[in-house]
């Protein structure tokens, strides 16, 4: 009961980063109905803004608690990251036809490689150590049946809560909200009606970025500060875009927890059986991780296409 506790705590802490990394990615899906292979990597950029005011500048350090002093930087690296993705969708994704998909994935494909490459010419590949944004110590836990339920998990799992309902609100209780969902069912319809398309994609793209920086910045302290922090990250967010429905918000959330729960009790438990051989194929786990979120998605993609709560293509012969 211990180990399985813990597992499921370690889960829940992984798929709660998982989770804002794909809605991020559904917030684009729903406005552009496109994937943005780039999301992974502006998040990154996110991460790094925020280490350049919390570590780098010491602008505020006037601050003086850690903790606010890193919360602060991750507010302005959200907001940050919104001008950047306002910028990237109207200079690069706006020219084109919107109903002509290839050119705009070729572009974020494009963005994928320069952001990773622009990266590492500003910051080099060095790691570097990102404060956390909670209480991260050995001590800094609660501990229930014997399995360790830490501060940082019980931050990221709230602060998670608390932007889904902010977003909620967003979306549901103001006109842009309003009007981000007409653009989402139907943008020829939402134009003829007098929505400006054009700004709420724009809008789109910003709370999207907003939401990878969010992301990036939690888990940065875990896997260290570095160009290619993203890599692996963005695949368990595709993965939980699709198990929950590449235009449920809340699904992609949901979505994030069942991947970061599979991950830890999958590796846990498939990691440590031998199968009777020799050198079982599971017992080396560093390829085994990203096994999991491929072999989630090929189950989807298989049995349930549209995901948990996605909405079911219709097609009209």
């Amino acid at each position: 009961m211990q180990l399985f506790l813990q597992r499921i705590f370690d889960g829940v802490s992984d798929g709660a980063v998982y989770a804002s990394i794909a809605v991020a990615l559904v917030l684009i899906f729903k406005a552009t109905t496109l994937i943005n292979f780039a999301q992974g990597e502006m998040a990154m950029f996110g991460a790094f803004f925020a280490y350049i005011f919390a570590v780098q500048s010491g602008i505020l350090d006037f601050l003086g608690n850690q903790y606010l002093i890193i919360w602060v930087a991750a507010i302005i690296s959200m907001v940050l990251s919104s001008v950047v993705g306002i910028t990237i969708e109207r200079t690069l994704t706006r020219p084109f036809d919107p109903e002509d998909h290839l050119p705009v994935v070729l572009i974020t494909l494009g963005l994928f490689l320069g952001i990773n490459a622009i990266a590492g010419i500003i910051w080099n590949y060095q790691a570097r150590v990102m404060p956390a944004m909670f209480p991260n110590g050995s001590d800094d836990k609660v501990v229930i049946f014997g399995a360790r339920l830490f501060y940082d998990t019980i931050g990221t799992v709230v602060t998670l809560g608390i932007v889904l309902y902010i977003l909620f609100i967003i979306l549901n209780k103001t006109k842009m909200g309003l009007a981000f969902r007409a653009v989402s069912a139907n943008v020829e319809s939402a134009r003829l009606v007098g929505v400006r398309t054009g700004r709420v994609l724009s809008f789109g793209w910003a709370l999207a970025s907003a939401f990878g920086a969010l992301g990036a910045v939690i888990v940065a302290p875990r896997i260290t500060l570095q160009p290619s922090m993203m890599a692996a990250i963005v695949i368990y967010a595709f993965a939980a875009a699709a198990v929950g429905g590449l235009d449920s918000v809340g699904g992609a959330a949901l979505g994030g927890l069942i991947v970061g729960l599979t991950k830890s009790l999958g590796n846990g438990y498939l990691g440590s059986w031998h199968f009777g051989l020799e050198h079982p194929p599971l017992e080396f786990l560093p390829a085994t991780p990203l096994l999991i979120p491929v072999l989630i998605l090929l189950g989807v993609l298989w049995f349930k296409p549209s995901g948990l709560f996605g909405t079911k293509r219709i097609e009209r012969v």
